[in-house]
């Protein structure tokens, strides 16, 4: 169990940088688009200050985001490339470290920006363009980090730029010299706007982390689905991939089903080859219709048996379902054997018995062979049910597990009499209902 826990915890892992290598392959050309946006908001800002407000700081600032975000935006690329061919998890640890780099660089340019204006503020005739302008690296940037779907990296760069932009303005106000704040700029303008970029990294934290959780689930329940496909239907795969089923050797309730053909020992020595094997075929072939038809599993075929189960919704809902499916092959192989009379063979008669129980059920993988299956105490009571059916030369029959769970459920026409017998040392053998066509006449 703790090996599955640790492939389920890996199998995890694996979704969620699929899910951020996904998302971060859709958002690409939005990143770039992004990237030259602010390279022109910069451009932007430095054409609002005069000679007075050093502009070259900005030309050198614009020069250096520009060479720094293209030099990081092909080394991602490369990183990215290399790893697809690779696989290797050193470009990993290097994708990690290139992305906090350009953490880093987009904080610093918005605080850069932010701090700037606060100090030296905007010229006459430019005050409120300026203004205006030196906010939106800050908001661009968080957009854009927040486009990497990386919680930590949104939270980092928002935590960082709140920082400085608060303690720029708490050390401004208690200067004894009086505010350091620039000209042209007031506390009333820049709370509210501080204000807004703290909502709006709460919002677009919250955003990134419900997005990149619910992508990494819809890759997960979609994986599973197409893995558990090759096992089961494809319904019942979707409704086990949403529980947990891939990879999960769990405890569930079950209802199970086996069919087994009677006096098919007989029938091999009686009859050429050729209709044994097709006697055989049309069996399994009419079982799984109507096992499948009703949301059953078809585990096995062994010999002349068919082991099935019913794993999807409420044990009520199981048991009925088992139970249809057992008469939806009961009716078809009525049909089977009329077509079979008029070709001069043998009929074909079975026994099928249900139980319910707990059971270890999902994909048992010995890296040889996979395949679900079901286990536990449970598919020992069936065998042995299923043995006292046929014994007792029942077409149908259930356990008292899967009687309690159809009290009131039975479809019409249908009842469940109980079978009575001693083992051989005098102790009870498991309880056992026929079901039967109509009402039983009380003894």
């Amino acid at each position: 169990m703790d090996q599955d826990r640790d492939g389920s915890r890996a199998s995890a892992g694996n979704g969620e940088a699929s899910a951020l290598r996904l998302l971060q392959s859709a958002s690409g050309l939005r990143l770039f688009a992004m990237h030259a946006l602010i390279v022109v908001v910069l451009l932007a800002t430095a054409q609002s200050y005069d000679g007075s407000i050093h502009p070259a700081s900005h030309w050198v600032v614009l020069a250096a985001y520009a060479a720094c975000s293209l030099g990081l935006g092909l080394a991602e690329r490369w990183d990215r490339d290399a790893q697809q061919h690779t696989g290797s998890g050193f470009t990993s640890r290097r994708a990690e470290g290139l992305a906090w780099a350009s953490t880093a660089l987009n904080a610093g340019v918005a605080i850069y920006v932010e701090i700037e204006h606060l100090l030296v503020g905007a010229s006459a005739g430019f005050d409120d363009a300026a203004g205006a302008v030196s906010k939106l690296p800050a908001f661009l940037l968080l957009l854009q980090t927040g486009l990497t779907m990386r919680v930590w990296h949104t939270a980092v760069f928002a935590g960082a730029v709140t920082f400085a932009w608060a303690a720029t303005i708490l050390i401004a106000i208690l200067q004894p010299e009086g505010s350091l704040l620039g000209p042209h700029v007031s506390l009333s303008d820049e709370m509210p706007a501080l204000l807004t970029f703290i909502a709006a990294s709460l919002v677009v934290i919250d955003g990134v982390r419900r997005l990149r959780h619910a992508v990494t689930t819809a890759l997960r329940l979609e994986h599973e689905r197409t893995m558990l496909a090759r096992f089961v239907p494809g319904s019942v795969a979707v409704q086990l991939a949403r529980e947990g089923g891939l990879g999960t050797v769990r405890e569930r309730h079950a209802c199970l089903f086996t069919l087994d053909i009677r006096g098919f020992s007989a029938f091999t020595r009686d009859y050429p080859r050729e209709h044994v094997v097709q006697a055989l075929l049309d069996i399994r072939a009419l079982t799984h219709a109507g096992v499948s038809d009703h949301g059953g599993i078809v585990d096995k075929y062994i010999g002349d048996g068919v082991l099935a189960h019913f794993l999807v919704g409420p044990p009520e809902h199981q048991a009925l379902s088992a139970l249809d499916a057992a008469v939806a092959v009961r009716e078809r192989l009525d049909a089977l054997n009329h077509e079979r009379r008029e070709q001069g063979r043998h009929p074909l008669t079975i026994t099928i018995a249900l139980h319910a129980g707990t059971v270890l059920a999902g994909v048992f993988d010995d890296g040889a062979r996979a395949e679900f299956t079901a286990l536990g105490s449970a598919m020992n009571m069936l065998a042995r049910l299923e043995a006292r059916a046929k014994a007792e030369d029942l077409a149908l029959a259930a356990s008292e597990e899967v009687v309690s769970l159809l009290a009131g459920r039975l479809p019409s026409g249908l009842s469940a009499v109980p079978v009575t017998a001693e083992g051989a040392t005098g102790h009870r053998v498991p309880a056992l209902y026929a079901i039967v066509q109509g009402v039983p006449i009380p003894a």
